[in-house]
């Protein structure tokens, strides 16, 4: 019977707080500025421009936001070989899990931890003959990598949404049975803008 009680107590508490929660669903996408942390392969590697685009939901109480996202993603580097220049084509879905902390006007701190998924990549490889060419590197790399998301915001009148964000790669990118042991790290930044299809609650 008191376990009854607690549960009721516990979902009467939490009923309570989520209805004085705003919920807002959303879209959103923008431009990519993504290159690869390769510092320990001692290679030199450029920013390449790519996009993205997703969906969000925002849960918001008081001055405290949570906002997961589900988003496709083209990252990856751009590199120069015998004077060539090659694109590193990574493409993700990647989870971000965004905690925005509200200051005036809409204007909001992004952290959060962000999951992402390896659905594609392509990359510059090198034939016997030496010559090089983009071929698929998927198996090359890691299925899943994770990264430290921080950032800037503003939750913009009519529902827009402007953010500004840097993605910092925590787990390498290439796997353990690829030909080179140097560690490489995804880095990203987004800009983005969005839009909330649907808003819930005070």
């Amino acid at each position: 019977m008191k376990k009854i009680l607690l549960v009721g107590v516990f979902a009467l508490v939490g009923f309570s707080a989520f209805s004085q929660a705003q919920v807002a669903i959303g879209i959103k996408g923008g431009l990519n500025f993504a290159n690869i942390d390769a510092s320990s392969a001692g290679a030199a590697f450029n920013s390449r421009t790519g996009y993205h685009a997703g969906a969000f939901a925002l849960i918001k109480f008081g001055k405290i936001g949570i906002q997961p996202e589900l988003v496709y993603s083209k990252q990856g580097s751009n590199i120069k070989i015998s004077g060539i220049d090659f694109d590193s084509n990574y493409d993700y879905f990647n989870i971000p899990i965004i905690v925005k902390l509200y200051t005036v006007a809409g204007i909001n701190i992004q952290v959060g931890p962000q999951f992402g998924f390896v659905t594609g990549a392509k990359g510059p490889v090198a034939d016997l003959q030496g010559n090089t060419t983009l071929q698929d590197v998927k198996d090359k790399l890691n299925s899943s990598d994770i990264s430290a998301a921080l950032g800037l915001g503003w939750d913009a009148p009519f529902g827009l949404t402007f953010d500004a964000r840097y993605n910092l790669g925590l787990t390498k990118v290439n796997s353990d049975a690829a030909a080179s042991s140097s560690d490489i790290k995804n880095q990203v930044i987004q800009i983005s803008v969005g839009y909330k299809l649907f808003k819930f609650g005070k």
